[in-house]
């Protein structure tokens, strides 16, 4: 009987002793795994580079008609204000026409011109710029 006992307490003892080994060659194995998470989530932080694009929704308006600039922003917060820039005289003016972008990034701008012929135009915010886009001013 003591013997019986005696084995019966050697078996739970070493079942005991495997289950905390396994727990914590787990805990240990794991402890890598929350290691190299930490660079993928800096990599995340790394903010996008802001960029603009713009488009208008004809290629020539007469003096002071309507028309639309519409384009995306990326790398730029939600809200931000994008400006309508007119090269005039060699130097980029910033004009009476600036909406803020959506949630998505998208704007929408109604634009009427004056200056007859080819305006080179681009939509800028801080020191991003869109590319330049052209309409001809009949």
């Amino acid at each position: 009987m003591i013997s019986n006992r005696r084995s019966l307490r050697m078996a739970v003892v070493g079942v005991l002793g495997a289950a905390s080994l396994a727990l914590t060659g787990t805990a240990m194995a794991a402890t890598p795994a929350a290691h190299t998470a930490s660079p993928a989530v800096a990599q995340q932080a790394v903010p996008v580079k802001a960029s603009i694009t713009a488009k208008a929704s004809v290629s020539s308006v007469h003096a002071w008609q309507l028309f639309r600039v519409t384009g995306r922003t990326t790398g730029l917060k939600a809200g931000s204000k994008v400006t309508l820039q007119q090269k005039q005289h060699d130097k980029w003016v910033s004009l009476p026409a600036s909406t803020n972008t959506l949630r998505d990034g998208s704007y929408s701008l109604g634009v009427e011109l004056g200056l007859k012929g080819k305006n080179d135009l681009r939509m800028v915010s801080g020191t991003t710029a869109s590319p330049v886009f052209h309409v001809t001013v009949l």
